[in-house]
C-alpha cells in the first residue's frame, strides 16, 4: 500500500508541469483519472518521433514524451466542452480529494469547472491551478511556455558558457526544468494540503505559477544578487560560490570536479602531486580560492590533463574527492550505479507493449512505491470509471459514445 492508497485525483492537466505532479502522486498510491479530449487526447501523445514500437517493431504512436509523464493513471476520454461532460467531471469531482489543472486562466470558469463552482460541490477538495504567470497580477491571462520562463525568470542569464567566449550567450536547459519544478512543487502543495485537512476537513486552492516557481528555485543565484547587488552572469559550468567546482578536460575527455569544502581541496592536491598548492595561504580556504580564482582553475586544469577521466575516478573517488564523469544517456543507464538502484523498469500496457520506465526516486522503508500501470491509453478506462463512480450502466455510457460526450 502506497503512502496515498485511498486518495483520488482528478487530473485536468496536460503536456508536463501538472502530469508530473500527478505521475508522482499515482507512484505513491493515488488513484488518478487523468481527463483527456476525445480523438486527440494530451498534446504530448502527438509529440513524437520517437514513438514506442511493439514486439513487431512497429509505432504503435504512443510517444516517448507522453509515455514519460502518465504511468499510474486510468485515462477517462470526456469532452467537457459540453454540458453533459462538465456533468460528469463535476459528479467525478465529488469523490474526489485532489484536482489538478493547468488550463489557462479563467477557461474552466466557462465550463462551470473552476475552484469557485467545485469547492459548494465537495469542501473537501484540494484544487491545484497551474499556469504560467499565476491567478493574479498583469500577466496572469497570457500564456507561457518552459523555455520562456526559462528565460524570464533568470535561468538563462546563469546558464550557458561566459559571454564573450566560443558558445556564449545565453542558453536553455535540456529539460523543462521550470515545467519540472513547478510539478514538484506541486506535489509538496498537494501533499500539505491534504495534511492540513485532517485537521480542519476543508481543502483548498492552491495558486502554483511557473515564473513564481523559476524565480524560487534559484536559490543561491538569488540572494548572490540580492545581497551584493550585482546580477550573476554566465559562468558554463563553473560555480559561482565554491572554487574549483566545474567541468574539466581530462586527458582523453571530461571530468565534473565539485569539491565542496577545504579538506576536500587539500586531498584533492595531495593526491594529485601537488601538495605545495594546498599549503599556499591563498588557496587554504574557499574564500581565498574564490579570490584567486582564475589562478585555481589554471592550476587544476593543467593537473587534470595529465591523466584520463578514468584513472582521475580510479584515484578521487577513494580518497572522498567528489568527481564524476560527464555521462550521455546511454552511459547513464550502464552505470553500475544506476543499475544497483533499479532506475531503469519496465511496464506492461494493455495491448501487450513493453513500456521503459524510470522508477521514482523516492525510496521509504515501509511504504513502497506503487508502479500497476503503464501510461493508459486514450479513453482506456472512461467505461469502467463512469461505471464504477458514477454507476453508469451500458446503455447509458453507449449514449454519451454516440452523442461524442465520451470516447
Amino acid at each position: 500500500m502506497g503512502p496515498l492508497a485511498g486518495i483520488k485525483v482528478l487530473d485536468l492537466s496536460r503536456v508536463l508541469a501538472g502530469p508530473w505532479a500527478t505521475q508522482a502522486l499515482a507512484d505513491m498510491g493515488a488513484t488518478v483519472y487523468k481527463i483527456e479530449r476525445p480523438k486527440s487526447g494530451d498534446d504530448t501523445r502527438q509529440w513524437g518521433p520517437p514513438w514506442l514500437k511493439d514486439a513487431n517493431g512497429n509505432d504503435t504512436r504512443e510517444s516517448a514524451y507522453y509515455l514519460a509523464a502518465n504511468r499510474g493513471k486510468q485515462s477517462l476520454a470526456i469532452d467537457i466542452a459540453t454540458p453533459e461532460g462538465q456533468g460528469l467531471v463535476r459528479q467525478l469531482t465529488a469523490s474526489c480529494d485532489v484536482l489538478v489543472e493547468n488550463f489557462k486562466v479563467g477557461d474552466l470558469a466557462r465550463y462551470g469547472l473552476a475552484w469557485s463552482d467545485l469547492a459548494p460541490l465537495n469542501p473537501r477538495l484540494v484544487y491545484c491551478s497551474i499556469s504560467a504567470f499565476g491567478q493574479s497580477g498583469p500577466l496572469a491571462s497570457a500564456a507561457g511556455y518552459d523555455a520562456m520562463i526559462q528565460g524570464m525568470g533568470g535561468l538563462m542569464s546563469v546558464t550557458g558558457n561566459p559571454d564573450g567566449t566560443p558558445g556564449g550567450g545565453p542558453q536553455k536547459v535540456g529539460v523543462a526544468v521550470a515545467d519540472l519544478m513547478t510539478g514538484m512543487y506541486a506535489v509538496s502543495a498537494i501533499l500539505g494540503a491534504l495534511y492540513e485537512r485532517t485537521r480542519s476537513s476543508l481543502g483548498q486552492h492552491i495558486d502554483l505559477a511557473l515564473l513564481d516557481t523559476q524565480v524560487a528555485w534559484l536559490c543561491n543565484q538569488n540572494m548572490n544578487y540580492l545581497l551584493s547587488g550585482k546580477p550573476p552572469v554566465r559562468q558554463g559550468s563553473q560555480h559561482p560560490n565554491i572554487v574549483p567546482y566545474g567541468s574539466f578536460a581530462t586527458k582523453d575527455g571530461h571530468l565534473m570536479l565539485a569539491i565542496g569544502n577545504d579538506r576536500q581541496f587539500a586531498s584533492f592536491m595531495q593526491h594529485a602531486g601537488r601538495s605545495d598548492v594546498a599549503a599556499d595561504a591563498r588557496y587554504q580556504t574557499n574564500t581565498g580560492r574564490l579570490q584567486h580564482r582564475e589562478d585555481v582553475l589554471a592550476i587544476v586544469s593543467t593537473v587534470l590533463s595529465t591523466r584520463t577521466t578514468r584513472e582521475w575516478l580510479d584515484t578521487l573517488t577513494p580518497a572522498a574527492v567528489p568527481c564524476g564523469p560527464i555521462n550521455n544517456l546511454a552511459e547513464v543507464f550502464a552505470e553500475p550505479q544506476v543499475q544497483h538502484r533499479h532506475l531503469l523498469m519496465q511496464l506492461t500496457n494493455s495491448q501487450g507493449v513493453s513500456v521503459p520506465q524510470v522508477r521514482n526516486p523516492i525510496v521509504y522503508s515501509r511504504s513502497e512505491l506503487s508502479y500497476r500501470r503503464a501510461p493508459p491509453a486514450l479513453g482506456e478506462h472512461s467505461d469502467s470509471v463512469l461505471a464504477g463512480e458514477l454507476g453508469l450502466d451500458a446503455p447509458a455510457l453507449a449514449a454519451l459514445r454516440a452523442r461524442g460526450v465520451i470516447e
